[in-house]
């Protein structure tokens, strides 16, 4: 890696390849460096033709990273997820000055489970990442942090974009119930809440080909018993296109998490124009408010279609806030800033 370069730190997922591939197409690779905290291998859509290094032993950690982000004039960290690398932060508290932490939310939420040492780089880092302010202000209360807030949606994932997807008219109401396979979701007290309406006729789709499979099959039979063939799992990794086709045919999406999760979803089923309900103790609740983006509360869940006027007035709001020139303007100010 040559000098004054934006080091990005990485871990393997869904939203970072795509991130690499607009980043090279807007702005160039000449001053970014990525580097994946893994043995080599290649998943999530990321190929040897992104030309990305990976570091996994100590050495490569301790000696090779530690090298990479002196020489760096920026370093974003997409998570902060490894141990060895917040090791490397404590230990070397000078480059905290210039890091620049993209708080995906499972790297800070619930703060009783993070050791010391993780605390301690929140506490310190320079720079902290998100469009939601409201975990910007967790990270102050929760870690005491004082890093200067950076507003970014950071990935093409919350992109708004056109998309040409055939809406069909179906009898049948299309309930999408969370995201992934991360017990997060909640899906079982949701299916509960669900169950009134079984003799209703809808139909109940539960992607879980990401994460805890154990977890997947649990879901599995609980929404097996109390719908019979209503409850359909989706457990086959779908390219983006064949997801999008499959949002665009949703009537209503239920999001039950806790926290911050699952945005890429959100944000695309309203620019769908689709009913979202989640929790409104949960700091998007106060993200979509601010832009004046109508989600539903969880609490008050109605089996009823959305009004096309909030429709509407949602589609045009997700247009101009996750638009790419707000984007290209987020991310440049980033790239950029001193």
């Amino acid at each position: 890696m040559n000098e004054n370069k934006i080091l990005h730190v990485m871990i393997l997922d869904k939203f970072l390849a795509p991130f690499i591939d607009f980043v090279d197409e807007n702005f160039g690779r000449d001053n970014h460096h990525y580097v994946f905290i893994t043995s080599e291998k290649y998943e999530y859509g990321l190929t040897p033709e992104h030309k990305v290094e990976f570091l996994y032993t100590d050495d490569d950690i301790f000696i090779t990273l530690l090298e990479y982000m002196k020489m760096a004039k920026k370093i974003i960290l997409h998570g902060l997820w490894r141990d060895k690398v917040d090791i490397l932060l404590y230990f070397n508290q000078e480059l905290l000055k210039k890091c620049y932490w993209v708080m995906w939310g499972g790297d800070f939420y619930f703060p009783e489970t993070k050791s010391n040492i993780r605390h301690e780089v929140i506490r310190n880092i320079g720079n902290l990442i998100t469009y939601v302010k409201g975990d910007y202000e967790l990270a102050q209360k929760w870690y005491d942090s004082s890093g200067e807030y950076h507003e970014c949606f950071m990935y093409p994932s919350n992109l708004y974009k056109e998309y040409d997807i055939t809406q069909e008219k179906y009898t049948t109401t299309n309930i999408q119930l969370g995201n992934s396979a991360d017990p997060t979701n909640n899906h079982i007290e949701v299916l509960k809440k669900l169950e009134k309406y079984k003799n209703e006729d809808i139909k109940i789709f539960a992607p879980l080909s990401y994460g805890d499979q154990v977890y997947a099959q649990d879901v599995i039979k609980k929404g097996k018993k109390l719908f019979g063939d209503k409850f359909i799992p989706l457990t086959e990794f779908m390219p983006f296109e064949k997801y999008l086709e499959f949002l665009g045919k949703i009537d209503i999406a239920i999001f039950a998490h806790k926290r911050q999760q699952a945005m890429g979803n959100i944000i695309t089923l309203l620019g769908l124009g689709k009913k979202v309900y989640i929790r409104n103790d949960i700091t998007p609740w106060e993200l979509f408010k601010d832009i004046n983006v109508k989600v539903f509360n969880i609490q008050d869940f109605k089996i009823d279609l959305i009004d096309e006027q909030i429709k509407k007035a949602n589609q045009q709001k997700i247009r101009e806030y996750f638009s790419k020139e707000n984007y290209l303007n987020q991310l440049k100010n980033l790239f950029e800033s001193k």
